[in-house]
């Protein structure tokens, strides 16, 4: 058994996933994106250390809410970085018929074969993949997250190829992740992949401010406003994105 690193839970989610999810949000990031609004999830944090089995006793409490169409949603932090815990959760949550979905940047994909065992394990559970995709520049994608992309391009085309149902987020930042070049690129790179199911702009804001100055951390995207409706609407026409 495996003790994984929880940091907090939500009991109604409503945007993480189909249907009203059990919403886990797991401890540990390997990257730092400048406007992250969970860095309480990052390694030098306190979090709660727990078994899956005494998880899922927690989510199945909420189980009446969830209805048909909801399920689990595990997010972060990334949750890949505790392959070894979802691995554990996802089985019970199988056993229990609740449908599985992981909330990931896809950093931690790897494509050596210990991993991708582990991986292709975790996915035989997992009904869906929300995968953010932070930016498709590289050279921009290290600047907003400290880390390249190339894994994590790797890791959509990897789900594509095993038929894994995604959701593609990709947060708007003003000034950063909203050139009309890069999003074009980011359409084209989406058309390549044959399993996205949907596509969503998330607008860039300020909510987890607060959270930088409790924890003494210097928050880097001072001065850049949250995008306009019509910033969203532009970015969401490149994309091909249809909002009724």
């Amino acid at each position: 058994m495996t003790l994984g690193k929880l940091h907090s839970v939500e009991t109604f989610g409503a945007v993480d996933g189909p249907g009203i999810r059990f919403v886990i949000f797991l401890h540990g990031c390997n990257m730092r994106c400048k406007y992250c609004h969970n860095p309480d999830t990052w390694c030098n944090t306190p979090y709660e250390e727990i078994l899956a089995q005494d998880l899922m006793k927690k989510a199945l409490r909420y189980k009446s809410y969830r209805k048909q169409d909801g399920g689990i949603t595990v997010s972060g932090g990334d949750p890949l970085i505790q392959i070894d815990f979802l691995i554990e959760l996802f089985t019970l949550a199988k056993e229990n018929g609740i449908n599985t979905c992981i909330d990931t940047s896809g950093e931690p994909f790897r494509e050596d074969e210990k991993y991708l065992e582990k991986l292709n394990k975790l996915l035989s559970l997992t009904d869906l993949v929300i995968l953010d995709i932070k930016e498709i520049n590289n050279e921009k994608h290290k600047f907003l997250t400290g880390k390249s992309n190339e894994n994590i391009l790797k890791f959509a085309s990897y789900l594509s190829s095993k038929n894994i149902p995604m959701w593609i987020r990709h947060v708007l930042v003003p000034t950063i992740t909203n050139n009309e070049n890069d999003l074009i690129g980011l359409r084209n790179f989406i058309k390549g992949l044959t399993t996205v199911k949907k596509v969503e702009i998330l607008p860039y804001h300020t909510f987890g401010v607060y959270k930088y100055k409790e924890l003494g951390i210097p928050y880097q995207l001072e001065g850049i406003n949250e995008p306009t409706s019509e910033e969203v609407k532009r970015a969401e026409d490149i994309l091909g994105i249809n909002k009724h």
